[in-house]
């Protein structure tokens, strides 16, 4: 017998991709189900669901849910999900990385917010600070050598994410991505 499960299950260790259960065995107490990646559109999500309820232990199997996620760097995937947001979540995690999901989960799960968080995207710095010093520099502002040490660049950069001018998220050690706020 071929088991055509296989293409559905051979997932990138690092992609986004979803464990989709059967219900009728799930509710049988046996566990049934397939990875499928997530990043390859609507199209073959519903391939390996119909592959996986096919091969179920349970006849007549047709209801499914998503038991399980991995790859979507830290953001959360519903049970009940549709393919499609899905789709549209692992397409942004796979684009963004680790970045997108942290963007995605401060705005509220909203993936249109997300994205338009990127096109206020600053750049990466070793802090919010060095940010605000890389700004004034860039637009030319002119502090005199004498007073350069009384300027408090962390305290700027605090009050502009205060003021809800910047946005900053940090994913590493000396890492911060700055986001004008729109």
């Amino acid at each position: 017998m071929t088991n055509t499960l296989k293409p559905a299950t051979l997932v990138a260790a690092n992609g986004p991709r979803i464990y989709v259960a059967c219900l009728a065995a799930y509710n049988g107490g046996r566990l049934h189900g397939a990875w499928i990646e997530a990043d390859q559109g609507e199209e073959h999500i519903m391939e390996g669901v119909w592959a996986m309820l096919a091969a179920s232990p349970e006849s007549g199997a047709e209801e499914w849910a998503i038991h399980d996620y991995d790859g979507f760097e830290g953001a959360s995937v519903s049970e009940y999900a549709s393919f499609e947001s899905v789709c549209e979540l692992a397409g942004f995690i796979s684009e963004r990385g680790a970045l997108g999901s942290i963007v995605y989960e401060h705005y509220g799960q909203n993936l249109d917010d997300a994205r338009t968080a990127f096109d206020h995207y600053l750049g990466e710095y070793s802090s919010a600070a060095d940010y605000v010093e890389q700004l004034h520099a860039d637009i030319g502002t002119e502090i005199p050598q004498s007073l350069t040490y009384y300027v408090d660049w962390e305290k700027l950069a605090r009050d502009m994410s205060l003021n809800g001018e910047i946005v900053t998220f940090e994913t590493g050690f000396r890492t911060v991505h700055v986001f004008s706020a729109w």
